[in-house]
């Protein structure tokens, strides 16, 4: 039985709405800037507006406020689309742009102007900062300010005709100079921006500003709840006024919560930008990223992220999640789904000198302990294996629950052997490692009484295929890494470590791209999405099997 979602405010108002009939029908929207690719945070946002719509049988809009297209483009778009279905939602209708309602907007500016709550300002840049005021000192009217309907009309016009230049205009909103809120000190509606545009081409030269253009774009959809993140919230009294002054045919309301931030993560697209820039890391959906591509690539999975986004809750108190429970999330999504595999970073050859030369046998293991619908593998025994190297020790003391000289160990799934010698090369490092196979313990304690100290992994010499695998940690290494102007300070030089000899199963080699598993006694692994493929096998770390960072037991192999 599942558990109910945990009630939460949002939750509560929607209810309300619904019980007292002030909407007959929940609609809400997702509106990207396409500036960049989704991260963490904008999952959370995901998972609240349209886990809304479709907890309350309602609608959510993918909607991109693409009003900005010096800074956008179709791979952003794309990206974010994908990113969406990925995590398991589907928008209702078409995807939209608030590109699509360029015409209506404008005609709203005109509205705006010709009932004198508009008017076009020659301000430049720094002299509307000085004539802005300060959040304890009013500002002052725009000398421009009482411009003529009429003047007002023509000089926009000519705004949109291409006879300005940059900077030189911007058409600005007619409210308060003196109001304690800044967003209401006449804020600017157009400038000009000469940049072709993804969607319309060279057909504008001015372009709405978001808070001129979000609400509206609410408005022609019919958004019954604007739901976005807190640092809105002071913007809400201006997306009010624009409803109330304009002839829109329906009334959204705005609500905010607190985004989500979670420890070691940078989530500022300017800083994730410079990231990629700088070749700290590999693109956009490196697997470190804290983008939805990056996670997708690390192995995460879109039921984790989505429990992650409701394990923290959805409130209005500004705070920091520890990224152990998105972790945690991750872990207990994989431990109940990933097939089981074996996988050899560092391989030391074994020969089992009672073992028939030339002979080999197929031995039949789990895809998982626990879940016999995932079915049954196939793997080849013979008399030279591989183990991993730190699974042998010449001596050891009686912690080190492996294979040492003249004690015995259990291969996982096969027989258990005793270690009887070893070759070493001129360095004097062990080359390799001779074992008897203790005969009848396929499956069973061994006759004699003597039982093994350990299990651990082990592949045929012969089925054993080569893979790369990439073993990834936290990118950063400090909790907040964005306290400091610098964040690249505290970037973890040990973030990525490529093992370019390692051995893997047959099964998990021959996977397709974004397959997981838990590599045993190692920690789950997934196939990558791009380099993954037939005669290059290529494995990205997920996660670990126990929480390395913060000292937690995670889940067993």
């Amino acid at each position: 039985m599942e558990t109910p979602a945990p009630r939460h405010f949002l939750r509560t108002i929607i209810a309300d709405d619904l019980r007292e009939g002030r909407v007959a029908e929940v609609v809400t929207r997702f509106p990207p800037e396409p500036n960049g690719y989704l991260h963490i945070g904008h999952a959370k946002s995901i998972s609240v507006n349209f886990g809304l719509a479709e907890e309350f049988g309602g609608r959510c809009h993918l909607r991109f406020d693409d009003t900005n297209p010096e800074k956008e483009s179709q791979e952003y778009i794309d990206a974010i689309c994908a990113d969406v279905r990925w995590l398991g939602y589907e928008w209702a209708g078409d995807v939209r742009f608030a590109s699509s309602y360029f015409d209506q907007l404008y005609a709203w500016a005109q509205h705006l102007v010709r009932e004198g709550k508009a008017y076009v300002c020659d301000l430049d840049a720094d002299q509307a900062r000085e004539y802005r005021g300060t959040l304890t000192e009013p500002g002052r009217n725009s000398p421009y300010r009482e411009r003529s309907v009429d003047e007002n009309l023509d000089l926009l016009e000519r705004m949109r005709a291409g006879e300005f230049d940059e900077g030189s205009k911007v058409l600005r909103a007619k409210i308060d100079m003196a109001a304690p809120n800044m967003n209401l000190r006449d804020p600017i509606l157009y400038r000009i921006r000469k940049r072709a545009h993804h969607q319309t081409g060279d057909r504008w030269c001015i372009y709405p500003t978001y808070d001129f253009a979000h609400g509206q774009e609410d408005a022609i959809e019919g958004v019954t709840h604007s739901i976005c993140t807190l640092e809105f919230e002071d913007h809400r009294p201006l997306y009010d006024w624009f409803i109330d002054n304009l002839p829109v045919d329906c009334r959204p309301r705005q609500y905010e919560f607190a985004r989500l931030n979670t420890s070691y993560t940078v989530t500022s697209k300017r800083k994730l930008k410079l990231l990629v820039d700088g070749g700290h890391v590999d693109g956009w959906d490196d697997p470190r990223m804290p983008t939805i591509a990056g996670m997708r690539r690390r192995g995460f999975t879109p039921a984790a992220i989505r429990r992650f986004c409701e394990m923290v809750g959805t409130s209005r108190a500004n705070g920091v999640a520890d990224v152990a429970m998105l972790e945690h999330a991750i872990r207990d999504d994989l431990n109940a789904n990933a097939p089981r595999a074996f996988c050899v970073l560092e391989p030391l050859r074994v020969v089992l000198t009672n073992y028939p030369e030339g002979e080999q046998e197929t031995l039949t293991l789990p895809r998982h302990p626990s879940r016999e619908d995932l079915g049954s593998r196939e793997l080849t025994f013979g008399r030279e294996l591989f183990i991993e190297a730190d699974d042998f020790r010449e001596s050891a003391n009686k912690k080190y629950k492996r294979l040492v000289l003249g004690k015995r160990v259990r291969l996982r799934g096969a027989y258990v052997i005793e270690a009887t010698g070893v070759d070493k090369g001129d360095a004097g490092n062990i080359t390799t490692v001779y074992a008897e196979l203790v005969p009848g313990t396929l499956g069973e304690d061994p006759a004699d009484g003597v039982k093994p100290k350990g299990v651990i992994q082990w592949l045929h010499s012969a089925t054993a295929r080569r893979a790369t695998v990439r073993r990834y940690d936290r990118l950063f290494a400090h909790p907040s890494p964005d306290r400091d102007e610098d964040f690249l300070q505290h970037l973890n030089p040990e973030s990525l470590v490529t093992v370019d000899a390692a051995l893997v199963e047959p099964a998990a080699a021959d996977a397709g791209p974004e397959a997981r598993f838990q590599f045993e006694r190692l920690g789950y692994f997934v196939t990558d999405r791009h380099g993954h493929g037939p005669g290059t096998p290529l494995f990205n770390e997920t996660i670990g099997l126990r929480d390395s960072w913060g000292g937690g037991e995670g889940q067993d192999a």
